[in-house]
């Protein structure tokens, strides 16, 4: 049994493969012909096609820009006759030379470009001990003034070495800390004036060019501004 279907699937396997070469055409068995000139006897009407290329899809309009965008800035000039102008001040000016640099301002440039204004320092006295031979003498100083519990500090700059056992803003007042200090046995310390009584000046240009800062600079003079030039307000 299984030898008769092996026979037959073998036939059926030949008949198909003559069939599908076209070897059995002669008796009209054959498969339907796939040349070209078959295909193109199967297409409707191909000189009706065209090919069509695409249009670029319209871009959307631009915003309408701004007005900061479009319009350019005007220019801007600045004060002092096309100049750059800046904010100026000096301190610490003398009195010696605020007098001689107001009288000049006021004879050469208008008033408001310009202000001097003072400031007071009062004086400052200090209760004080010293100048030491040298740091040994210093130290036992310290040592002293510790053991009666007596508060000192540097004396600083020119008193140096030395000891400040307390700076007052007047006289009187470092007078009667010395009296007080001499009651817990200090005997060596006495009053001297630390600092004098002073008034310094502040000198100010809001709208400055370079050509006004070296005009009111040679007012003063070089000794005017020695130590104390100009800076940004």
């Amino acid at each position: 049994m299984l030898r008769i279907a092996f026979l037959l699937l073998v036939l059926a396997n030949a008949g198909y493969y003559l069939w599908g070469h076209g070897q059995l055409a002669s008796l009209g068995l054959a498969p339907s012909p796939q040349s070209e000139p078959e295909r193109l006897a199967q297409q409707i009407h191909p000189e009706a096609l065209s090919l069509l290329t695409a249009e670029p899809a319209p871009q959307p309009a631009p915003e309408s820009q701004s007005v900061a965008e479009t319009t350019p800035p005007a220019p801007t000039t600045p004060a002092g006759n096309g100049q750059p102008t800046s904010c100026l001040m000096a301190s610490g000016i003398e009195e010696r030379y605020a007098d001689a640099l107001r009288r000049g301002l006021q004879a050469q440039v208008a008033s408001d470009q310009w202000d001097l204004s003072s400031n007071h320092q009062p004086g400052r006295w200090m209760v004080y001990m010293g100048k030491f031979p040298d740091a040994d003498f210093l130290e036992r100083k310290r040592a002293e003034l510790r053991s009666r519990k007596i508060d000192f500090d540097r004396a600083g700059g020119a008193l140096e070495p030395g000891l400040s056992l307390g700076r007052f803003s007047s006289e009187e007042a470092a007078t009667r800390e010395l009296t007080n200090l001499a009651r817990q046995g200090v005997r060596t310390a006495r009053v001297v004036q630390e600092r004098p009584d002073v008034t310094l000046y502040t000198l100010r240009l809001p709208q400055a060019t370079a050509a006004l800062r070296s005009q009111v600079e040679a007012m003063g003079g070089k000794a005017a501004f020695e130590g104390k030039p100009f800076r940004p307000c």
